[in-house]
Protein backbone atom coordinates (compact mmCIF):
# COMPACT_ATOMS: atom_id res chain seq x y z
CA UNK A 1 0.00 0.00 0.00
CA UNK A 2 1.22 2.99 -0.90
CA UNK A 3 1.08 6.99 1.27
CA UNK A 4 -1.17 8.05 -1.08
CA UNK A 5 -3.33 5.30 -0.71
CA UNK A 6 -2.75 4.93 3.39
CA UNK A 7 -4.57 8.87 3.45
CA UNK A 8 -7.57 8.18 0.73
CA UNK A 9 -10.27 8.10 3.24
CA UNK A 10 -12.91 9.62 1.32
CA UNK A 11 -15.28 12.34 2.71
CA UNK A 12 -15.18 13.59 6.58
CA UNK A 13 -18.41 12.05 7.75
CA UNK A 14 -20.13 11.02 10.88
CA UNK A 15 -22.78 8.72 8.93
CA UNK A 16 -21.35 6.71 6.30
CA UNK A 17 -24.91 5.07 5.40
CA UNK A 18 -26.07 8.47 4.44
CA UNK A 19 -22.70 9.60 2.57
CA UNK A 20 -23.69 6.28 0.54
CA UNK A 21 -25.94 9.23 -1.86
CA UNK A 22 -25.61 10.63 -5.28
CA UNK A 23 -24.09 13.90 -3.23
CA UNK A 24 -21.73 12.29 -0.78
CA UNK A 25 -20.52 15.80 -0.15
CA UNK A 26 -23.77 16.92 1.33
CA UNK A 27 -22.75 14.38 4.15
CA UNK A 28 -19.35 15.76 4.42
CA UNK A 29 -21.24 19.59 4.45
CA UNK A 30 -23.93 18.69 7.65
CA UNK A 31 -20.88 17.09 9.73
CA UNK A 32 -18.96 20.06 9.24
CA UNK A 33 -22.07 22.10 10.21
CA UNK A 34 -22.53 19.90 12.93
CA UNK A 35 -19.28 20.38 14.23
CA UNK A 36 -18.97 24.13 13.27
CA UNK A 37 -22.30 24.91 15.39
CA UNK A 38 -21.48 23.04 18.44
CA UNK A 39 -17.67 25.25 18.47
CA UNK A 40 -19.77 28.19 17.88
CA UNK A 41 -22.06 27.85 20.65
CA UNK A 42 -19.19 26.92 23.12
CA UNK A 43 -17.47 30.06 21.93
CA UNK A 44 -20.37 32.26 21.82
CA UNK A 45 -21.08 31.16 25.71
CA UNK A 46 -17.33 31.32 26.62
CA UNK A 47 -17.02 35.17 25.14
CA UNK A 48 -19.68 36.06 27.01
CA UNK A 49 -18.61 34.64 30.24
CA UNK A 50 -15.19 36.68 29.25
CA UNK A 51 -16.85 39.81 28.48
CA UNK A 52 -18.62 39.60 31.92
CA UNK A 53 -22.33 37.62 32.20
CA UNK A 54 -21.52 34.28 32.36
CA UNK A 55 -24.52 31.65 32.84
CA UNK A 56 -25.87 32.92 29.08
CA UNK A 57 -27.24 30.14 26.90
CA UNK A 58 -26.14 30.34 23.31
CA UNK A 59 -29.52 31.67 21.78
CA UNK A 60 -29.98 34.77 24.63
CA UNK A 61 -26.80 35.69 23.34
CA UNK A 62 -27.97 35.60 19.69
CA UNK A 63 -31.05 37.27 20.55
CA UNK A 64 -29.48 39.49 22.81
CA UNK A 65 -27.22 40.56 19.44
CA UNK A 66 -29.76 40.55 16.99
CA UNK A 67 -32.42 43.10 19.06
CA UNK A 68 -29.09 45.45 19.56
CA UNK A 69 -28.89 45.36 15.85
CA UNK A 70 -29.53 48.49 14.66
CA UNK A 71 -30.52 49.48 17.85
CA UNK A 72 -34.38 49.05 16.52
CA UNK A 73 -37.18 47.27 18.33
CA UNK A 74 -38.40 44.27 17.28
CA UNK A 75 -40.94 42.02 17.55
CA UNK A 76 -41.12 38.26 18.51
CA UNK A 77 -41.89 37.59 14.97
CA UNK A 78 -39.31 39.39 13.56
CA UNK A 79 -36.64 37.65 16.12
CA UNK A 80 -38.08 34.31 14.95
CA UNK A 81 -38.25 35.16 11.17
CA UNK A 82 -34.34 36.41 11.06
CA UNK A 83 -33.19 33.57 13.04
CA UNK A 84 -35.14 31.31 10.84
CA UNK A 85 -36.83 29.82 14.47
CA UNK A 86 -40.04 27.96 14.35
CA UNK A 87 -40.53 27.38 18.23
CA UNK A 88 -41.05 30.80 19.13
CA UNK A 89 -41.40 29.45 22.72
CA UNK A 90 -37.82 29.03 23.17
CA UNK A 91 -37.45 32.54 21.86
CA UNK A 92 -39.73 33.98 24.14
CA UNK A 93 -38.06 32.41 26.84
CA UNK A 94 -34.58 33.63 25.53
CA UNK A 95 -36.25 37.44 25.90
CA UNK A 96 -37.84 36.65 29.47
CA UNK A 97 -33.92 35.67 30.82
CA UNK A 98 -32.45 38.61 28.73
CA UNK A 99 -34.81 40.82 30.58
CA UNK A 100 -34.58 39.23 33.86
CA UNK A 101 -30.93 40.70 33.21
CA UNK A 102 -32.12 43.95 32.68
CA UNK A 103 -30.35 43.30 29.26
CA UNK A 104 -33.27 44.11 26.96
CA UNK A 105 -36.45 46.29 27.94
CA UNK A 106 -40.30 45.31 26.57
CA UNK A 107 -42.11 48.20 25.11
CA UNK A 108 -44.37 48.08 22.34
CA UNK A 109 -45.38 49.35 18.73
CA UNK A 110 -49.43 49.45 17.74
CA UNK A 111 -50.89 46.19 19.54
CA UNK A 112 -47.70 44.36 19.13
CA UNK A 113 -45.09 43.72 21.85
CA UNK A 114 -41.63 44.62 21.21
CA UNK A 115 -38.07 44.39 22.69
CA UNK A 116 -35.11 46.49 22.99
CA UNK A 117 -31.92 46.91 23.80
CA UNK A 118 -30.98 48.47 27.40
CA UNK A 119 -27.90 50.82 27.74
CA UNK A 120 -26.65 47.54 30.05
CA UNK A 121 -27.45 45.31 27.08
CA UNK A 122 -25.67 47.22 24.91
CA UNK A 123 -22.62 47.70 26.63
CA UNK A 124 -22.49 43.85 26.99
CA UNK A 125 -22.46 43.85 23.25
CA UNK A 126 -19.56 45.99 22.95
CA UNK A 127 -17.48 44.34 25.39
CA UNK A 128 -18.54 40.73 23.87
CA UNK A 129 -16.96 42.39 20.31
CA UNK A 130 -14.04 43.59 22.32
CA UNK A 131 -13.62 40.02 23.25
CA UNK A 132 -14.02 38.68 20.00
CA UNK A 133 -12.18 40.87 18.09
CA UNK A 134 -8.83 40.01 20.76
CA UNK A 135 -9.40 36.47 20.71
CA UNK A 136 -11.51 35.18 17.42
CA UNK A 137 -10.88 37.80 14.41
CA UNK A 138 -7.65 38.49 15.49
CA UNK A 139 -6.34 34.48 15.05
CA UNK A 140 -8.33 33.91 11.83
CA UNK A 141 -6.93 36.95 10.49
CA UNK A 142 -3.57 35.48 11.26
CA UNK A 143 -4.48 31.66 9.01
CA UNK A 144 -4.81 34.15 6.12
CA UNK A 145 -7.99 32.83 5.24
CA UNK A 146 -9.27 35.27 2.68
CA UNK A 147 -12.54 37.30 3.90
CA UNK A 148 -14.25 37.20 0.47
CA UNK A 149 -14.02 33.11 0.26
CA UNK A 150 -16.30 33.22 4.24
CA UNK A 151 -18.39 35.59 2.27
CA UNK A 152 -18.39 33.09 -0.20
CA UNK A 153 -19.20 30.53 1.96
CA UNK A 154 -21.76 32.34 4.53
CA UNK A 155 -23.89 32.91 0.70
CA UNK A 156 -24.05 29.36 0.43
CA UNK A 157 -24.69 28.31 3.69
CA UNK A 158 -27.30 30.54 3.58
CA UNK A 159 -28.71 29.54 0.40
CA UNK A 160 -28.33 25.65 1.30
CA UNK A 161 -30.46 26.81 4.47
CA UNK A 162 -33.16 27.17 2.13
CA UNK A 163 -32.69 23.67 0.41
CA UNK A 164 -32.96 22.34 3.94
CA UNK A 165 -36.65 24.33 5.10
CA UNK A 166 -38.11 23.47 1.65
CA UNK A 167 -37.09 19.91 2.24
CA UNK A 168 -38.24 20.30 5.96
CA UNK A 169 -41.64 21.31 4.58
CA UNK A 170 -41.88 18.62 1.82
CA UNK A 171 -41.35 16.04 4.56
CA UNK A 172 -43.91 17.21 6.82
CA UNK A 173 -46.68 16.61 4.00
CA UNK A 174 -45.45 13.09 4.23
Amino acid sequence: MTDDECFNVGPVVSSAHLANSAMPEVSEMEFAMAMGNHAFQRWMTRCMDAAGASGMAPLEIQVLHLVHHRERPKTLADICLVLNIEDTHTVNYALRKLAERQLIEQGRKGKEKTVSITAAGAELCLKYGKVREALLIRSLKATGIDSSEVSRLAALLRAMSGGYDQAARAAASL
